[in-house]
């Protein structure tokens, strides 16, 4: 036939085979961090109603669940907590004795192979639900941050392998890299959620940390969604202040962002698929109206195709299953 094409993308397709042998991008379960959020007691397995098969874990059942984490070959666990007490500074994120720290000693303990992440952030301790000091209504960037160092060292010093600070103050990543180096944590790396947005799709995990804000949002120090150069300009500062890996969050709905900032830095790159996105698949599936497993690794293949070289999710476990 005159014109017709020689070249048959369709002849790559033809069989599973052929599409395995050329697949472009794939997930790994080293490509991926597990979410984890401890409590205070023993043998407490606090379902979160939001995030169906996520729980709060006493210490005990966090270690058991770390288990079947290296188990499956995921390498890494980003440690949140929900601590017995808040007050208004937020005294528990940085209590050497604290959740947190108890918990990571625990699973050092355990699993010495298993990276502990831990969340850096006083959210979830300070009593009104903000992520920094407040006055007046208003969230101190600068009195914060000695608070955000101080929290990073005290789960340095229990034995964290990565800290990530998640508060969006300006300059944290700076004075976390100061106050580590200054106390001979010279080789801890410090993850940073750079590009964070004042998304809705955090809605599930605050039901999981009970970090709702008791007056306004986070509008004030979170991104904007509408802005894209904004997180350039965000991940830019971290860099030069000392972190060593970066982060968009949420993910699916910024895989613009996740491209952008891995081609315009190429340094490691992790993206959150956030609660919200989470508890959409699992409701679709629920309902019959998505194939979890196809959907769910749709997604993932997609964040990673934008750039994510890592990527945390609620649904790791389950991911490493439906791969093999």
């Amino acid at each position: 036939m005159t014109g017709f094409p020689i070249c048959r993308p369709r002849r790559l397709r033809q069989n599973a085979t052929l599409r395995a042998m050329v697949r472009e991008t794939e997930i790994n379960p080293r490509d991926l961090i597990y979410p984890l959020f401890a409590i205070h007691g023993r043998g407490v397995k606090n379902p979160v109603p939001s995030l169906p098969g996520v729980y709060q874990l006493s210490i005990d059942n966090l270690v058991q669940e770390a288990g079947e984490v290296v188990a499956a070959g995921i390498p890494a666990v980003l440690l949140f907590s929900i601590p017995a007490t808040k007050d208004e500074v937020g005294s528990g994120a940085y209590d050497p004795h604290g959740i947190v720290q108890e918990a990571v000693r625990a699973l050092k303990k355990a699993y010495p192979e298993l990276l502990i992440i831990t969340d850096v952030c006083l959210c979830e301790y300070t009593s009104h639900g903000h992520c920094g000091l407040v006055d007046d209504g208003q969230v101190l960037n600068d009195p914060t941050l000695e608070l955000i160092a101080k929290t990073a060292l005290s789960h340095v010093e229990a034995g964290a392998d990565i800290v990530a600070p998640s508060d969006m103050m300006d300059g944290r990543v700076g004075a976390i890299r100061k106050l580590l180096d200054a106390n001979g944590f010279t080789q801890t790396p410090i993850l940073a959620y750079s590009a964070k947005y004042a998304s809705v799709f955090y809605g599930p995990f605050r039901d999981a940390a009970g970090s709702t804000p008791r007056f306004g949002d986070r509008r004030g120090y979170q991104m904007d969604p509408a802005n894209s150069d904004e997180a350039l300009r965000e991940v830019e500062l971290d860099l030069q202040e000392g972190a060593d890996m970066v982060m968009v969050k949420p993910a699916l709905p910024y895989l613009d962002i996740i491209r952008r900032v891995k081609d315009n830095f190429n340094v490691p790159l992790a993206a959150y698929q956030v609660s919200g996105e989470y508890a959409m698949l699992k409701s679709a599936a629920a309902n019959g109206w998505l194939d979890e497993e196809k959907s769910v690794l749709e997604a993932l293949t997609a964040i990673k195709r934008a750039g994510a070289d890592l990527i945390i999710t609620y649904y790791a476990k389950d991911v490493v299953k439906w791969l093999k």
